[in-house]
């Protein structure tokens, strides 16, 4: 018998346990082993999933550039018709609203004490021509006594100077009349200009002076539209180019009218030009002070391709979309245009008809796969 073996148990027994621990530690490798491969193995049969999207497609369209701003509508002119002479207000013709043509009577003020100076004024410039009459008649036989030397010199210039007087008298008392009757036409007040009433200013009885506002009349054809552009914009607005609006009144109807000024300095505060355009309005539907939703239209109509404005996602400067290309998402970087409404014309970057994400774009990254919503 070997005793050498049974010599040192506790020798025997370390060793026993480092043979377990290491068999432990490799049962334990493999099955990590196992389990990584098992995990590999789902995660590769796993199915990739796609990100839902709607999409448009990329039309080219024949627009025509624009401006889009807003304006007001003016009179083209506002008068304030005053009184010319002092008196009490007889009668007002007109009300606040009515249209009035050049010419039309407005307001008559009493002309009671007109007439009267005007009658005086006549006698006035008769009883100098009466006096007249006498101081030639008078002259007649001086001139013939003087001839004959049988009045002084002194005598004859004194007849002379009476006739001067005289006719100097007549003049006067024309001027005069002339006077009279023109502050008797003038109790009655015209319209001088083609529109409609916009204010009274005075009722029937009031006493007003010369100058006293009397009616405020404005001109309705044509009408003012009255806007601003921006500075950036300025240089593509000109006298006579084509103005396009539309009013709440009539949302279904578009007013034209043509850019008759543009005013000689932009705004510091605003960094806006303004402008005005004529707009004819014959047929009265318009009315100053309503609100304008303008398009200047700046250049010939040409063809675009557009894209929907949902469609843009900025980065800075950078502006991206997605198209669908298959069933991939795919990326691109663009360059835009003028705005159309809805609407952005696209000058590089995307082509016609191709597939745009508009909803579900920022979701999105290079090569993602897509289902296209219907």
């Amino acid at each position: 018998m070997n005793l050498r073996k049974f010599a040192n148990p506790e020798k025997n027994r370390i060793s026993g346990y480092r043979v377990a621990q290491s068999i432990s530690l490799i049962l334990i490798s493999v099955m990590v082993s196992l389990m990584f491969v098992a995990c590999t193995k789902e995660k590769k049969e796993q199915p990739e999933i796609a990100v839902n999207v709607r999409i448009a497609t990329a039309e080219k369209k024949k627009i025509q550039p624009y401006l889009e701003t807003t304006g007001t509508l003016k009179a083209n002119e506002e008068v304030a018709v005053s009184s010319e002479v002092d008196g009490i207000v007889r009668q007002i013709r007109v009300d606040e609203g009515s249209p009035v043509n050049k010419g039309t009577l407005l307001v008559e003020i009493n002309e009671i004490d007109y007439i009267l100076d005007w009658k005086r004024s006549e006698a006035a410039l008769k009883q100098a021509e009466a006096n007249l009459a006498n101081a030639k008649a008078e002259y007649k036989r001086k001139n013939t006594l003087y001839q004959e030397e049988l009045i002084t010199r002194q005598q004859f210039d004194d007849i002379t100077t009476k006739i001067a007087l005289a006719e100097a008298e007549i003049d006067r008392a024309k001027a005069t009349l002339s006077i009279s009757k023109e502050k008797l036409t003038r109790t009655k007040v015209y319209s001088p200009l083609n529109g409609a009433v916009k204010e009274k200013r005075v009722s029937v009885g009031d006493y007003v002076r010369n100058g006293t506002p009397l009616l405020q009349l404005i001109t309705i054809n044509p009408l003012k539209l009255n806007f601003t552009i921006s500075e950036k914009d300025a240089a593509s607005i000109k006298i006579g180019q084509e103005v396009a609006f539309s009013v709440d009144s009539y949302a279904d109807k578009q007013f034209k009218g043509r850019v008759s000024l543009l005013y000689p300095n932009v705004e510091e505060k605003t960094r806006t030009l303004q402008a005005e355009a004529l707009v004819p309005n014959a047929d009265h539907l318009l009315k100053p002070g309503y609100f304008a939703r303008t398009l200047i239209y700046t250049a010939a109509p040409r063809e675009v391709v557009l894209a929907p404005i949902t469609a843009l996602l900025y980065d800075n400067a950078v502006i991206r979309i997605f198209v669908v290309d298959g069933d991939k998402a795919r990326e691109r970087v663009i360059k835009i245009g003028g705005k159309y409404g809805e609407f952005v014309e696209v000058l590089e970057g995307l082509k016609e008809m191709e597939q745009i994400v508009v909803i579900g774009q920022n979701n999105l990254s290079e090569g993602v796969k897509v289902n296209v919503a219907r």
